[in-house]
C-alpha cells in the first residue's frame, strides 16, 4: 500500500494554511464559494504554490472515452487535489467525489477544505486514495 511521502505531508500542510489565511482575511463563512476560491487561488500564487484551476478531466468506461468531463476545481503541484466548498455543514458526498477525482486522474491525497464553517480546521477533511499506484 502507498504511504503519503513526507513532501506530500508538507505541500498538504501549505495548502492548509494557505485556505486558513483565506478564511481569516474574509471574516469566516457566509460568502460563496466561488469568493472563497478565487481568493485561494490569490494566496496560492502569493506563497508561489503551482496549481492548476477548474480543470476538466476525462472519464473512462471500460477503456473508452465518455463524452462527458468532470471539472475539478484546484490540483497543487499535480498531486493533491482541492475541492472547495461553502456550505454550514459536512455532506459526505464531498469526500466520495473527492475520492471518485482521486482515482479518475491516479493521485495519492485530496482535500475538501469548506468555508462555511465558524472554525476552518473543522471544515477541512483529508482524503487519502488507497488505489494510488505511483507512475
Amino acid at each position: 500500500m502507498y504511504r503519503i511521502t513526507p513532501e506530500v505531508n508538507e505541500l498538504t500542510s501549505k495548502v492548509i494554511a494557505a485556505a486558513i489565511e483565506v478564511h481569516r482575511e474574509l471574516g469566516g463563512p457566509g460568502l460563496v464559494e466561488d469568493v472563497y476560491e478565487e481568493a485561494f487561488v490569490i494566496e496560492l500564487e502569493k506563497r508561489a504554490l503551482p496549481f492548476r484551476r477548474q480543470l476538466w478531466i476525462p472519464i473512462f468506461y471500460k477503456d473508452r472515452k465518455l463524452t462527458r468531463k468532470k471539472r475539478i476545481d484546484l490540483i497543487i503541484a499535480d498531486t493533491l487535489i482541492v475541492e472547495c466548498k461553502a456550505t454550514e455543514a459536512p455532506n459526505p458526498v464531498f469526500a466520495a467525489q473527492c475520492l471518485t477525482y482521486l482515482r479518475l486522474m491516479n493521485k495519492p491525497l485530496g482535500l475538501v477544505v469548506n468555508f462555511g464553517f465558524p472554525k476552518l480546521a473543522d471544515g477541512v477533511e483529508r482524503i487519502v486514495n488507497g488505489n494510488y499506484v505511483p507512475e
